[in-house]
Formats: C-alpha cells, structure tokens, sequence
C-alpha cells in the first residue's frame, strides 16, 4: 500500500509561485549616487507660499540696501547674497512661525519651499542673524506694511490680538547690580582711571607696552559710559519701587543697565529682558514685537 499523499490539483507550492526559484525584486538603494536634471520651478506648485514671500521680497525698493554693497562691476570683492534671498527667507520663515536663524540655515538645508527661495545659493545662521540685526527697522517696516496689505485683503482680521512675554536672559550677573551712591563712586574712579592712562600715554608715547595701555583707556572709557547709563536707569528704576525704603535701595547693573531682576519661567530670579509677541489669532501671525525692561506684560 503507498503511503504517497497525493495534494489537490488547485493547490500552488510557494516555487511555482514564484516561478521555480529564488524571486528577484526591484529594491530600494539609497546608498548609490545619482545625478538628477531638475529645476528650482518645477519643484514647487505655482500657488505655493514661498512663491508668494519672493514676490513679495521683489516688490521692495532694495535701493537701500544694495547701496552699502561695496561688491560691484569691474571692482574686487566677494559678491553678496542678494538681499531678496534674505528678505523672502524671513518673510517665509515668519508665516511658518520660525524665528531663529539657526533654524532657518537648518530649513535652508532639509526643506524644499526654503531651497527653492535660495535657489542653490548657500546661506548660513550667521548671515541670517547679521541680516536680520543690521536692517531691523527697514525689515519691521516692510512686515508693518506687509500685515496692512494682508488686512486689507481680508486675510487677516485683527479682531482680536493675543499678547504673550517672553523673558530672555541678560548678559549680566547679579553681582553687576549696584545702588547709586555706588555707582557715582564707580563713576568718580573710572574718570580718574582714564584720566591717568590718558597721562601715561602723552608722558611715554614709545613704551614697549603702548598698545596694552591704549587698550586698557579704551576699556575704562567704555566702564564709564556703561556707569553713565546705569545713573540715567537708576531714576526708572527707583519709580517703580513702592515705598521710600526700597527706593533708596534701588540697584542698576553696569554690565547692561537696561537689564532687570525678572522672574523666570522656573520660577528663580535673574537678570533678563521682556519680549513681548502680539499674534492674529485667527491666523496666528506675529503683528509686533518688542524688547522691554518691564517684567510684566501689561501697558
């Protein structure tokens, strides 16, 4: 008697299905070079936002700012980034709800909307930030108009605006903080220090250690201008004491006498500024921006 178990005739081994052997499939192979032909415009949908933030950047008078470029036809001199690049950039990094600029370089590098608005020129944080400081009111004031034209539109309301602080830390220590009868002390030694290094130089112009003693008057003149600062915060400061008591005791830092004892967001005490953000809050566009002395968010 046979003990072959014969299968039923519809039934399909695993190699007939794949066709009597191993299978050969077309795999991912993500470590190979490729070279693709490609271009910026056709990455990106005519409608998108980061064309709409380069004609914006384009329809600003750059005048100004191609007049500081120093870089031109027939002179030496590496050539700039064009400042459309720069302004679309941060116009676009706005409505995405970025602010910093090593976020941005980060973005400039990994997303395609901030390629395309490079158009393959290289950008780092350094020359985001130095951009953004150098022409802060000129680029407020192109946001400013750019906030009428989208409420003129109707694309942002500004029924109702939410106002929030943020508390960034100074660059001064506590120990920085003196009262006034101190800094007037400060003052009166620090003229006299500079005074007397002024004497040094006009006496012994030749000394071997001429440079280490033109450097040391230019840093007590900069002391002396920091204390004159801190004298003229020192009545603003005084204000906003309650009593007579605490208004006598009234500190002001000489390393940054704008900076305030604020509390943070741990909970402890250190030298800082407010910034304050006012935002649309349909469309959650930031509509101002300010650095303040003042802890609170109110006035």
């Amino acid at each position: 008697m046979s003990n072959t178990i014969s299968a039923p005739e519809n039934a399909i081994t695993a190699a007939d299905e794949a066709g009597g052997g191993t299978p050969r499939l077309r795999v991912a192979e993500r470590n190979q070079v490729e070279f693709r032909a490609c271009c910026w415009n056709d990455l990106l949908p005519d409608d998108h936002e980061a064309r709409t933030a380069w004609a914006y950047a384009e329809s600003f008078d750059r005048s100004p700012l191609l007049a500081k470029i120093k870089a031109v036809e027939g002179r030496p001199g590496h050539p700039p980034i064009d400042p459309r690049i720069l302004i679309a950039l941060w116009l676009y990094a706005t409505l995405r709800g970025i602010g910093s600029a090593r976020e941005l370089a980060r973005r400039c590098e990994t997303d395609l909307p901030f390629q395309w608005i490079c158009g393959g020129v290289s950008v780092n944080h350094r020359t985001l930030a130095d951009f953004r400081v150098a022409h802060v009111e000129l680029l407020d004031d192109w946001l400013t108009t750019g906030i009428a034209v989208l409420e003129e539109q109707n694309l942002v309301t500004m029924d109702r605006v939410a106002q929030d602080g943020l508390k960034v830390r100074a660059s001064a220590g506590a120990a920085s903080f003196r009262r006034g009868t101190t800094l007037e002390t400060l003052l009166a030694e620090a003229r006299e220090q500079v005074e007397t290094l002024k004497a040094e130089l006009k006496t012994n112009p030749a000394a071997a250690n001429h440079r280490q003693r033109a450097a040391r008057e230019r840093a007590a003149r900069q002391r002396v201008e920091r204390l004159h600062k801190a004298l003229e915060q020192l009545p603003l400061v005084q204000a906003g004491k309650p009593n007579a008591e605490k208004r006598e005791n009234a500190r002001v830092s000489t390393t940054d006498p704008e900076a305030r004892v604020m509390k943070m967001g741990d909970g402890g005490y250190r030298p800082a500024f407010n910034v304050p953000l006012a935002a649309d809050t349909q469309t959650q566009l930031v509509t101002g921006v300010d650095v303040t002395s003042s802890g609170g968010d109110q006035g």
